[in-house]
């Protein structure tokens, strides 16, 4: 039996780990370096290309649920970022490095496995795989090269893939930051233990943020494809994109003040941009929920205009890429393979979930699936009143509705009355505690 995985990102590493562990060698297929994609820098295993935030750890917070869940599945991706992680308040942001040299240190400390940098830009047939007895995982992500996603989209009933936009936030040299115009805080005051402020906080008033704003409205962008529906995913939205839907949006979005004040005037800013540290040295910042696809010069003019950044060293500017995915509730079976190659498994962003962990969720369960698969064992999928149940059933049936990329949200959890009086809060926590319970039972059982 030989196995074979396509794709060295989070979903990738995650489910030749799952492989590894149950005893099976794995031989790991990355384009990168000899071949990289429009996001990527580098052709190290599990790179982050757009934020080095994984979100909240919050137990009451899907993003937090899911994670807990993860690491009972003993996920090789939560283990390195809570290696690798940075202060960044309720939220598990990593040092970019630290997390990729983590991974790859681990899987290749395993003697079954084996990298292969290589494009496979084909797949063997379903009658193929059997007669050489192989077992295929893809997890090339939303940058999957137009000839693989091809055959992929060849397997599904009415042969279409969709798309949407992404973008990247800057990244910014931490010495070049005019602290006379920052503070340090997390919003309501939610640091990590023994910090002194996990985000820097750049002020503005009501002035220089409507300066902002018209720079922002006549700043000039990188066209995008023409034939193409500008579609772009609504949790990771450029800021011009925000802009145009309202002057205040974006200070009801990654510029609000909420929660902040402003040591050195006592008062509350009237917009505020948050930076988080990018590693653990303390050298870089990333801003926080400001991507764009200003060009480049345009970003450094604009950004300076913010009285913290007048002469900040940008390391990396935005950027917008299409990502691609498969219309996966036609294509994939219950256990992620494929309907129509049931050796044939298909794992991360490109089945239509949208996130880092999300991502690397789903390659765990396709790891632990086809081991089962292919021992002919028993693996059940986490029950869909669990958070990652959850995830993998839209996969797997959809929604109402044109499928699209979805993260792990509470809206996938099976639906609770809010009681009389009660607050939102306590029914989020309510619904994760459910899904706390009904996941331990099925841990019980495996």
């Amino acid at each position: 039996m030989k196995i074979h995985i396509v794709g060295g990102g989070l979903a990738g590493t995650e489910a030749a780990w799952q492989v590894l562990r149950a005893g099976h060698a794995v031989t790991l297929h990355e384009m990168r370096p000899s071949i990289s994609t429009p996001a990527h820098k580098t052709g190290d295993l599990a790179e982050l290309v757009c934020s080095n935030s994984l979100k909240s750890l919050s137990p009451d917070s899907a993003p937090g649920r899911l994670k807990a869940e993860m690491t009972a599945l003993d996920s090789l991706v939560l283990r390195a970022a809570k290696f690798a992680q940075v202060p960044a308040g309720q939220a598990l942001a990593v040092d970019r490095v630290k997390f990729s040299t983590f991974i790859e240190q681990e899987l290749k400390a395993h003697p079954g496995f084996t990298r292969i940098d290589e494009e496979v830009t084909k797949l063997p047939s379903a009658e193929e795989m059997i007669s050489s007895d192989e077992w295929w995982i893809v997890a090339t992500g939303p940058l999957t090269s137009a000839a693989l996603a091809s055959q992929l989209t060849a397997l599904s009933p009415d042969q279409r893939r969709l798309y949407f936009y992404d973008a990247i936030a800057p990244v910014i040299a931490a010495d070049s930051i005019d602290m006379d115009h920052a503070f340090r805080a997390s919003r309501y005051d939610r640091d990590s233990e023994g910090s002194e402020g996990d985000y820097l906080n750049l002020p503005l008033n009501k002035e220089q943020y409507e300066s902002f704003i018209e720079a922002v409205t006549n700043a000039e962008y990188m066209p995008l494809h023409e034939f193409e529906e500008t579609r772009y995913f609504e949790s990771c939205l450029p800021i011009e994109v925000m802009v145009e839907r309202g002057r205040e949006t974006l200070r009801f979005g990654p510029m609000k003040p909420m929660g902040l004040i402003n040591p050195k005037t006592g008062h509350r800013p009237w917009a505020n941009v948050q930076l988080r540290l990018e590693n653990v040295e303390g050298t870089m910042y990333s801003m926080v929920g400001f991507q764009t696809k200003m060009k480049w010069p345009e970003q450094k003019r604009v950004f300076s205009m913010i009285p913290a950044l007048k002469d900040a060293e940008f390391l990396r500017f935005g950027s917008v890429h299409r990502n691609t995915y498969l219309k996966s509730p036609e294509l994939l079976a219950q256990d992620l393979s494929c309907k129509a190659s049931p050796r044939l498994f298909i794992a991360g962003q490109i089945t239509g979930v949208e996130g880092y962990t999300e991502s690397a969720a789903i390659g765990l369960l396709a790891g632990r699936s086809l081991v089962a698969k292919m021992t002919g064992t028993t693996f059940a999928m986490p029950p869909k009143d669990t958070m990652i149940g959850a995830l993998v059933h839209y996969v797997t049936y959809g929604g109402l509705g044109d499928f699209q990329p979805m993260n792990a949200n509470l809206g996938l959890l099976p639906h609770l009355d809010r009681q009389r009086g009660e607050s939102k809060a306590n029914k989020k926590a309510r619904q994760c505690q459910a899904a706390t319970e009904r996941f331990e039972s099925y841990l019980s059982n495996l």
